[in-house]
């Protein structure tokens, strides 16, 4: 079943999305060569408790950590550890907070150091991804517009979109119905109705999209070895259109302030 939600119940999603947006931002300006993402965990666990906040990720069906940090050819559920950051490393981050029973979800990748061309237009065209998702999330369209957005963007531009993992609605649990892919048929699937609350996450590649799990069961790869990068926001439909409710204040792609005033009127 799809939950909608009420306006005080997204307001609570407002609140857990700042805290949220507040502690991946502080990763963002902190992750650096010779960081261990073990060490970038640990700010986050403690980022999100002194902020009122629980980890939702950490036990997660044994999940052993506050985020996911994937680097380079790893698309998503890196897990944190001893692994140091280099320069010219590509960083996915994907962090969720669980706030008064209620979860908001976001990721982002970040350059570490210096990267490459190559590596900064498939960060650019990832998040560009993300915003021409979330322009979809009116009244009366469809989950099939979202996901058909994002793939016409990537493939436009020679990438690969992930088929096996897709976004998701949100809520007192981090995946509720209904599933959010990244490709699709425009006017297909649920639509999109005031008090729906997903979270849109397009996992982008630099080659072809098949990917394969690692042995120790959680960390998605580019089967063809190649980058890949994440960008994830979580966001309300409504009469005035999409509200992102974990709108960032640091390193958010520029056609995001299209969005800060509805992202605002919520607070």
């Amino acid at each position: 079943m799809v939950a909608l939600k009420s306006p005080r119940e997204i307001e609570t999603m407002r609140r857990s999305g700042k805290i949220t947006s507040k502690v991946l931002a502080d990763l963002m300006k902190a992750a650096r060569p010779g960081m261990t993402t073990s060490e970038l965990d640990g700010m986050a666990e403690k980022g999100i408790r002194e902020l009122g906040g629980v980890p939702t990720f950490k036990g997660y069906h044994g999940f052993p950590a506050s985020i996911c940090a994937s680097v380079d050819d790893e698309v998503v559920h890196g897990i944190p550890g001893p692994r140091v950051l280099r320069d010219g490393d590509l960083l996915s981050i994907d962090i969720g907070t669980t706030f008064e029973g209620y979860v908001s979800d976001s990721a982002a990748t970040v350059p570490i150091g210096n990267v490459s061309q190559a590596a900064q237009r498939l960060m650019a065209v990832t998040q560009e991804c993300l915003m021409i998702g979330i322009a979809q999330m009116q009244r009366g369209k469809r989950v099939g517009d979202i996901g058909a957005a994002v793939q016409a963007h990537a493939e436009k531009n020679g990438y690969g979109v992930v088929r096996e993992l897709v976004g998701h609605g949100v809520g007192r649990a981090m995946h509720e119905e209904p599933q959010v892919p990244n490709y699709g048929k425009p006017g297909t699937g649920v639509e999109l109705r005031p008090g729906l609350v997903l979270a849109i996450e397009p996992m982008i590649t630099q080659g072809a999209h098949a990917v394969k799990i690692l042995k120790d069961g959680w960390t998605v790869v580019t089967a063809d070895g190649k980058l890949a990068a994440h960008f994830e926001h979580t966001i309300a439909v409504t009469d005035d259109g999409p509200k992102i409710l974990t709108l960032r204040d640091f390193a958010e792609h520029p056609d995001a302030d299209r969005y800060r005033p509805a992202a605002e009127a919520v607070a």
